[in-house]
């Protein structure tokens, strides 16, 4: 699992030596359990978080962004998923309109589970489009807009 990390200046830092290009990438899928390449899914994750206009990105503040393959147990026990359903996305933090007396804690994280991204059986176009959804969705928990409401703005 790597972390993207977004620096005091609200600028995206990519793991390792990923290069997050502009242009719509051609998603190469091989045979077996994972359809993507990891630096692959993590670049459309980058891209993801690049599309949120920059005045919001500011406010991502001690966040860490992972990809993980599935979530664990304990974070499927924690989020009332059902049976058939797939957990896409995850925050686990204090969002910033539950922030009083905040400090010297570790960063939120929003885990991007992509073996349950890639389960949906997405076509490449669509897989970015759900990895958008997904970062947006979980970036707004971030902001404190609880799934009623991001249900109701259609995420």
């Amino acid at each position: 699992m790597q972390c993207i990390t977004i620096d005091l200046a609200g600028d995206l830092v990519p793991p390792g030596p990923a290069v997050v290009d502009s242009a719509v990438p051609a998603l190469r899928f091989s045979p077996g359990a994972r359809n993507v390449e990891r630096a692959e899914f993590e670049n459309l994750v980058l891209r993801a978080l690049e599309s949120i206009p920059e005045g919001l990105r500011l406010y991502l503040d001690n966040v860490d962004i992972v990809v993980d393959d599935q979530p664990s147990r304990d974070q499927l026990a924690g989020n009332s998923v059902g049976e058939g359903e797939l957990l896409l996305g995850l925050y686990e933090g204090v969002p910033l309109t539950e922030r009083y007396d905040y400090g010297e804690v570790l960063p939120d994280k929003i885990t991007l589970f992509q073996g349950s991204i890639e389960a949906l059986g997405l076509s490449g176009e669509q897989m970015v489009s759900e990895i958008a959804d997904t970062v947006v969705h979980e970036v707004a928990h971030h902001f404190g807009i609880d799934d009623d409401r991001l249900h109701a703005l259609g995420y």
